[in-house]
């Protein structure tokens, strides 16, 4: 049993902006130039540029995938929706240990820039004597130590949780543009192209323009940046909008900023003596001049300036990379890929700070281990994130090949598929130009990761993956091979989840009794979902701020359910949702709980938008995520059930349910049909025996009715029921204004409960507005038949 509650939506595009902006600036001016300069010399401008490109290909699968599932934990989330919990594994244990490896390079790079500014001070102790300020201790250097200490900060600030972390990340951003900017126009008017290309030209070094991918295998870590934004999907206003924009944006202003300072940076300095530690506070020095209106020393000044932004560079990259990795771990706890005792929340501060202790101790261990080794730690976090980034283009692939209901993205990539393919492609692609070391650690990592998931996450994680769905549906079509492997890799657990959305405590208790009956019949969970809507005028932040008065509000309610449910012996999860809308709410909590059957109260609504679960305007968008039950209740009692079925896929969910009901309860089952006449009864009867005995209810009575007003029928057979189970209409919405609904009259009509079912189905637009639905041989916004014998079979023609 578990409950949690949904995250508000309180980033900005600015906001959003800036956590990539602020990630990638840190990693890839301040720290890198020098290193990958020694190792292709000045083409090392191309290698900048191409990495922005493989990252633009990417950002543009991610930028789909997030207004389609805006949601915590990012690329991990939709690889395990998509492809399964195996392969979501390996996104989420590749995302998070990749993030620690870059906190760890980028520590690195706070250090090297504090040892350039105070690593000769020191301090005189008494007893002691003098000693540096930022000291060496045993085989750690003082870049090591300064990157500690600057591991230990960041991580501390996070294990708080300051709450203006996105206000001053925008801050920092700021800075450093203007800091570059100006390093920028000094360095245009310092440039000289004949120290640009040197005597060497633009490829000096043995391997020439071959230098160009391994070194873009390097530096790409400065493009992890952009993928971060995903992680807060979840969070973002409009993300449908934004999200777009702030990543393929970040990674357009940023690739951008890379080639122009770059450039200038091998223009004033030799590429060969460019420092490694301090590469943008040699440049400054000697691009700005020595004197200004007068004032000399001012180049010096301009390098501490530059170092001073190295240092919130390299800082904004180390905090907000920290801060991903504790969404990442709480999205992978959700989903019982990693146990969720790491997402406690801390009682002072609220935040998960078992997650932000164990990320941390991971960047203390890898500085200790690989500080001294700047290129291994960049290249270490490149290729497990490049791992995930191929992935994501798959999970993209899936989830259009596979047609998934709720997929529905407001951006979608350009020239489909081959933009996905490209991504794959290019990402692992780049990870064969890495030294062996790196492509070794990604060779045990994914090996690691499978491991991880047969020895510990397939026992406790429920969620199949829509390509195992896939490949099982189709068994019968799908080559050997795939199906065998679907299999093997399937969870252990079938966690059958029904989904119940309370809002009135006085019939919570009915709606729990149906859906535990049902959860315990596919030996699932109950989750009782309490919607909490507010006004559209009160944005939901400030909503969340009467958060204490909802929680109690809410936990009153859940309490109820859970009692209730836990009466029949049935595992129960709840949580909170706050949100601007009510009824809609309840498709997006389905399809985000992963809901297999909704199972909520038949709210009073007008007659043109009766008999179907869908409503309003809503209809003309939406597919149902999941089944759904809705119970108009006059008293759960499910001893004598009705029936009325003329087939389709609406009567065979109202036929599992009757089904569940008699083995579960006890319950007599009388399957109701309606035709024109006597002389339609005997095939009336084949009909019905004949439905009866393919969904397993042979043993139900069986009764013909021949009045044919279905209507009539069902209010006549109903006196003698306790309940009545009937398949929702799916008739369009204007046909509806027009004629009205069968089902809305029997649910008025008759004495007894009625249960509505409906099953998701595909409708065209212009069915939704005047159609009959998407089954076939509906005919008629009634169950009812027209029968006819040919060649001793019976036609029905239904609705």
């Amino acid at each position: 049993m578990s409950g949690d509650e949904e995250l508000a939506k309180d980033l900005g595009l600015v906001s959003a902006m800036t956590i990539g902006i602020g990630t990638m600036i840190g990693a890839g001016i301040f720290v890198l130039p020098g290193v990958a300069a020694q190792e292709a010399g000045p083409i090392v401008v191309v290698s900048f540029v191409v990495g922005g490109l493989i990252a633009m290909v990417n950002a543009l699968s991610v930028s789909e995938l997030g207004t389609a599932m805006p949601k915590a934990g990012g690329g991990y989330y939709y690889v395990n929706r998509a492809l399964g919990p195996m392969f979501g594994s390996i996104a989420g244990l590749g995302d998070w240990l990749g993030l620690a490896f870059a906190s760890a390079f980028y520590s690195i790079g706070f250090g090297q820039y504090l040892v350039t500014v105070i690593g000769d001070v020191t301090v005189a102790i008494p007893l002691v004597g003098s000693i540096a300020l930022v000291p060496s201790i045993g085989p750690l250097s003082q870049i090591q130590m300064g990157a500690l200490f600057a591991g230990v900060l960041f991580v501390g600030v996070n294990y708080v949780g300051a709450k203006e972390t996105g206000g001053i990340q925008t801050i920092i951003v700021t800075v450093l543009l203007v800091i570059l900017g100006a390093f920028a126009l000094a360095g245009w008017f310092s440039f000289d192209y004949a120290v640009l290309v040197g005597e060497g030209g633009w490829a000096p070094t043995p391997e020439g323009y071959g230098a160009i991918l391994p070194a873009t295998a390097l530096v790409f870590v400065s493009f992890l940046g952009y993928a971060k934004i995903a992680t807060v999907a979840e969070e973002l206003k409009n993300p449908g909008r934004n999200l777009p924009i702030a990543i393929i944006g970040s990674v357009a202003i940023v690739t951008v900023i890379y080639g122009i300072l770059v450039t200038i940076m091998l223009g004033v300095v030799p590429w060969n003596e460019l420092d490694l530690n301090a590469p943008v506070a040699q440049a400054a020095g000697i691009a700005f001049p020595e004197q200004l209106l007068g004032v000399s020393g001012f180049a010096a000044a301009a390098a501490t300036v530059m170092t001073v932004g190295a240092l919130l560079a390299t800082a904004s990259s180390a905090n907000a990379s920290i801060l991903s990795s504790a969404r990442i771990n709480f999205a992978m706890g959700r989903d019982a890929i990693v146990t969720d005792w790491l997402n406690e929340i801390h009682p002072r501060y609220s935040t998960p700070y078992r997650s932000i202790l164990l990320t941390g101790g991971m960047i203390v261990f890898f500085i200790v281990l690989l500080g001294r080794d700047l290129a291994i730690l960049a290249q270490a976090a490149s290729v497990l994130h490049l791992i995930v980034y191929a992935l994501m283009n798959a999970a993209l692939i899936v989830f259009r090949e596979a047609d998934v209901p709720e997929y529905d993205p407001d951006f979608t990539v350009p020239l489909y598929p081959i933009t996905p393919i490209a991504g794959i492609v290019l990402s692992l692609g780049l990870i064969g130009f890495m030294s062996p070391i790196e492509i070794g650690l990604s060779a045990a990592f994914v090996v690691g990761a499978v491991l991880w998931y047969f020895l510990y996450a397939r026992a406790e994680t429920t969620h199949q993956g829509y390509l195992g769905q896939y490949v099982l549906d189709r068994a019968e079509e799908m080559p050997e091979p795939a199906v065998s492997a679907a299999e093997s890799v399937q969870p252990d657990k079938t966690d059958y989840r029904v989904m119940v959305p309370l809002a009135n405590p006085r019939t919570e208790s009915e709606l729990i009794e149906l859906a535990s009956i049902m959860a315990t019949a596919n030996d699932g969970v109950v989750e009782a979902v309490h919607i909490v809507s507010v006004p559209d005028q009160t944005p939901l932040y400030a909503g969340a701020e009467h958060i204490d008065r909802i929680d109690a509000e809410s936990q009153r309610l859940l309490d109820s359910a859970r009692d209730s449910a836990e009466t029949f012996g049935v595992d129960v999860e709840t949580r909170t949702v706050i949100s601007h809308q009510s009824f809609e709410e309840i498709f997006d909590a389905a399809a985000s709980g992963s809901a297999d059957l909704v199972v909520m109260g038949w709210a009073n609504q007008p007659f043109w938008s009766s008999g179907t679960v869908s409503r309003g305007f809503d209809e003309l968008t939406r597919e149902l995520p999941c089944d759904f039950l809705v119970l108009k209740d006059r008293g759960f009692d499910p001893q004598h059930v009705l029936v009325p079925t003329a087939g389709g896929s609406d009567s065979d969910l109202s036929a599992e349910v009757a089904r569940t009901l008699r083995d579960g309860r006890g319950s007599e089952v009388e399957l109701l049909y309606v035709v024109d006449g006597d002389e339609k009864r005997a095939a009336g009867a084949e009909f019905l025996g004949g439905w009866a005995q393919q969904h397993d209810l042979g043993d139900a009575e069986l009764t013909v009715d021949t009045g044919g007003d279905v209507e009539a029928a069902i209010a006549r057979h109903s006196r003698d029921s306790t309940m009545v189970i009937v398949g929702a209409t799916e008739r369009g919405l204007l046909s509806r204004l027009v004629s009205g609904s069968l089902v809305y009259d029997i649910v008025n009509q008759v004495d007894s409960s009625v249960l509505l079912c409906e099953r998701p189905g595909k409708r065209s637009w212009w069915d939704r507005l005047f159609g009959r639905g998407s089954h076939v041989n509906r005919e008629d916004d009634a169950i009812t038949a027209d029968t006819s014998e040919t060649d001793g079979r019976t036609t029905n023609v239904d609705d």
